[in-house]
């Protein structure tokens, strides 16, 4: 079935009469917006800074050739060319905003500060087994507007698992999803938000397009809701905080903290779903997670070394180092996001054996580190960190690469930098004991 304009895009969208669209920035949510508007049969200008193959401007001038404007995530609400299109009276969608306006099939919303990733990618799994034709989009890496393109937005009996983000949420007008789940919250994207409370709220937008919808939530949610004046139901909220073992999950990757929270999340939408426990359960021993999350990638003279290079928040930092029964060698740093880093240093102090501190944030570290008396160096490469790592370590210790910060001052982005770590620890196994010293 051809996809369907909703009336009111119609004007903006239908030939001959519709001007192209604006889509600001290029990248992956980009392209697959010029690829949805093709299949729309509707043209698309994109405008990005620093793409060649792109307009790099984009004023009142241009705003008024183009009366419908998709921006990818990346743009803040704030944005002088967004700024610009709605004072030129544009209508204004971010990328996913716009393609859910086309799906026919069901959305599962999936947003928290941590672990987003893993529980789309989890569920997704999961209803595969049990033959739900189900794919994970959104922030995952794979834009919903992709997904619309290439199925012609879907059946009713499609479902889609969507990783939202605050970035995406904060703008939003027209996305509708039948279950919200919203795991946790804390500290991140300060550099955006400015306030945690702004941070709340652009998530909170989600569970506003979710109503009448299975709204699920956990304990550290309940909390800043409670602190910020939203009411939930109860219903709503999950235990997910503290919880006993469970033996059924034993040998899976929700055995133990901070994935477990995942899992009861998703446990909890499962039953409100009317699905048997035991599929979830079955799914469970069969997932893997995807890379750069707190995984063991070598041992070499007894040390164990650690990719936790998706940790880019104070949050995930904090919740690996949990998982370790004495304190590690940990490499962290990046660009900053904003954030008490003195506030976090004083929290993780007593679980870090020597912090090896690299990027843009690692003159601030060592100053909050000399405060809380961590023992660290600041590390003029990250291959100098993996290497101290390597000479400092003893048999039994763990080398964890956690690094708290963004990837972008030194990296192309998180992936780059684990595959980077992983690297380096390949050379120093392979590396002559004399060349180690």
């Amino acid at each position: 079935m051809p996809l369907q304009i909703p009336d009111h895009l119609a004007p903006l969208l239908a030939k001959p009469a519709a001007k192209p669209a604006a889509v600001l920035g290029g990248g992956r949510s980009g392209e697959a917006t010029l690829a949805l508007l093709a299949k729309l049969g509707a043209k698309g200008v994109l405008y990005d800074e620093k793409l060649k193959h792109a307009k790099h401007v984009f004023t009142a001038t241009q705003a008024r050739a183009h009366p419908l404007v998709i921006f990818s995530p990346g743009f803040a609400a704030g944005h002088k060319w967004i700024a610009a299109a709605r004072k030129a009276g544009c209508e204004t969608l971010g990328e996913l905003d716009f393609a859910a306006l086309f799906w026919r099939g069901k959305i599962i919303a999936i947003t928290g500060t941590n672990g987003k990733t893993t529980l789309t990618e989890f569920l997704t799994h999961a209803l595969r087994d049990i033959k739900r034709d189900t794919t994970a989009t959104g922030n995952v890496g794979f834009p919903f507007s992709a997904l619309v393109a290439r199925t012609d937005g879907g059946s009713a009996d499609d479902t889609a698992v969507v990783e939202v983000s605050s970035f995406q949420s904060e703008t939003f007008k027209y996305f509708r999803a039948d279950s919200a789940l919203w795991i946790n919250f804390a500290e991140d994207h300060l550099e955006r938000h400015q306030h945690m409370r702004d941070y709340f709220d652009a998530k909170w937008r989600l569970l506003d397009r979710s109503l009448g919808g299975i709204i699920l939530t956990g304990g550290s949610v309940q909390r800043y809701a409670a602190e910020f004046g939203h009411g939930l139901p109860p219903d709503a909220c999950v235990a997910t905080e503290h919880q006993p073992a469970d033996i059924l999950l034993a040998g899976t990757v929700f055995e133990h903290y901070p994935q477990r929270e995942n899992f009861l999340l998703a446990a909890a939408w499962w039953r409100h779903s009317g699905l048997p426990e035991q599929a979830l359960y079955a799914a469970a021993q069969t997932f893997t997670l995807g890379r750069h999350r707190l995984q063991r990638t070598a041992v070499h003279e007894g040390v164990s070394y650690w990719n936790d290079s998706k940790a880019t928040n104070f949050h995930a930092v904090e919740a690996a180092l949990t998982r370790f029964p004495s304190p590690v060698i940990l490499i962290a740093g990046g660009k900053s996001k904003g954030g008490d880093t003195p506030g976090f240093v004083r929290r993780i102090a007593p679980l870090v054996k020597h912090a090896l501190l690299i990027g843009d944030t690692a003159a601030e570290l060592a100053a909050a580190c000399r405060s809380y008396n961590v023992s660290h160096t600041v590390c003029a490469t990250f291959a100098d960190a993996v290497k101290l790592a390597s000479r400092n370590a003893q048999p039994g210790d763990h080398v964890l690469l956690s690094p708290g910060f963004a990837s972008f001052d030194m990296f192309n982005n998180y992936e780059d930098r684990g595959d980077q770590f992983e690297q380096l620890v390949s050379r120093l196994a392979a590396a002559p004991a004399s060349r180690r010293q």
